[in-house]
């Protein structure tokens, strides 16, 4: 296949899905790793994607991947994150889940523990929980994001801040290289700011696309979290930050 139509192909696949990895991109044109970091470090030269540690996302900081995209982005390594992560949650905890895809997988692979409380400001989490009888689901109140589900405003940080819950389990858009949490709303961001303030413990969940990828508002540093569950070994910048902070990493 001629270089130009696969980079064509590649940059369909990268706008169609949100974020594409190198290895994925290796087995569906089957060429070699090197000839696919040469096709996508020129098209982010080009300014048609940006280049992440081990793939290519979109290239905005400032509108995130459609929900749907999102969805089913990665869905592999966002199951295998939930299935470890809910193994330390243990029956009977409270906890906050925020908005997502990934929290939403997490949501799913809650529905084996028993008597659980949880408040929500995701409307998707909030359904898949509510399933269980013995669990209390509580919404926080506020804006309704109608492209995603998530509930914002300050009537959402308000709401959150009369709890004070057993774990927090936090999704991220974004992580830089020196620890940055990154977000694309930022009434999002101050939702998950007041879930931090106010969890035990901080559970977060980020798969490797999240490490690298660029969006415009802080939330804080991953050095806030107690526990950062993965399916990629992150960058020695990120472990050390980890190790310095004594954040349990989970890979999985």
């Amino acid at each position: 296949m001629a270089q130009r139509r696969r980079q064509d192909l590649i940059l369909e696949r990268v706008q169609k899905n949100g974020f594409v990895s190198i290895d994925e991109l290796v087995e569906h044109f089957k060429v070699t790793p090197q000839t696919i970091r040469r096709d996508l470090n020129q098209l982010a030269e080009k300014k048609k994607i940006r280049r992440h540690h081990g793939g290519a996302g979109v290239e905005s900081s400032t509108v995130n991947t459609a929900y749907q995209a999102r969805k089913i982005m990665n869905l592999d390594a966002k199951e295998q994150i939930a299935r470890v992560l809910v193994k330390l949650i243990p029956d009977g905890s409270s906890l906050f889940i925020n908005i997502g895809t990934t929290t939403e997988t997490i949501a799913r692979a809650l529905l084996g523990h028993k008597d659980l409380r949880i408040v929500t400001n995701n409307l998707h989490v909030a359904s898949i929980l509510s399933a269980k009888e013995d669990f209390s689901v509580i919404i926080a109140g506020g804006e309704v994001r109608n492209r995603d589900g998530g509930i914002v405003g300050e009537a959402t940080r308000d709401f959150i801040n009369q709890f004070q819950m057993d774990f927090g389990i936090i999704g991220i858009s974004g992580i830089h290289s020196d620890g940055t949490l990154l977000d694309f709303d930022y009434r999002e961001v101050r939702v998950a700011q007041t879930i931090i303030e106010n969890s035990g413990q901080v559970l977060l969940a980020a798969d490797h696309s999240k490490f690298g990828r660029n969006a415009m508002v802080r939330l804080g540093n991953i050095d806030q979290a107690d526990h950062l569950f993965t399916d990629q070994m992150p960058s020695k910048e990120i472990t050390n930050i980890l190790a310095a902070n004594q954040v349990e990493l989970h890979l999985t």
